[in-house]
């Protein structure tokens, strides 16, 4: 019984710490006039007409960014266009850690138009192979596309 109830404290305090980083990295949603035009989440009430959604495609869906030393920050600009026949509007784009910084267009793109996903990476205490999802946010199916820095950073020499 001792042992159960050990094993349930720490699966609980396991939860508790990965919960408490969830929101490290967040930026706030994109608002005002245009949050009309976001259909999210959709409604099981409503068919779904895919044609009339934004489409985010991306040049690129990863960029490797080969080998850097510790404490050198990466930037990269994932180009994107609305593939879509309405304007699409990114209401938010994240990582799952600060490490990794996006910034986003906050306008609307139109349909044809195009813009840039800028991704900041800080190698800082981050030695050995990195892979940093960014999960974008937008008006359109799915709501969430991901894009992925990737690369590996060589540790810094310590002094003797």
């Amino acid at each position: 019984m001792k042992n159960l109830i050990l094993f349930f404290a720490f699966i609980l305090s396991i939860g508790m710490v990965a919960c408490a980083n969830d929101e490290e990295g967040v930026q706030e949603t994109a608002g005002g006039k245009n949050s009309e035009i976001i259909r999210n989440p959709i409604s099981a009430d409503h068919p779904l007409d895919s044609n009339q959604l934004a489409r985010i495609t991306f040049e690129q869906n990863e960029y490797d960014f080969g080998t850097v030393p510790e404490g050198q920050v990466v930037e990269h600009f994932f180009k994107f266009t609305n593939t879509g026949k309405v304007p699409l509007l990114i209401s938010n784009a994240r990582s799952t850690c600060g490490c990794t910084v996006p910034e986003w267009p906050k306008e609307e793109i139109g349909p044809g138009e195009s813009g840039e996903l800028k991704a900041t990476f800080n190698s800082d205490n981050r030695a050995g192979s990195v892979r940093k999802p960014i999960i974008v946010s937008a008006n359109t199916y799915p709501n969430e596309v991901r894009v992925l820095l990737k690369g590996t950073v060589t540790p810094k020499r310590k002094k003797q």
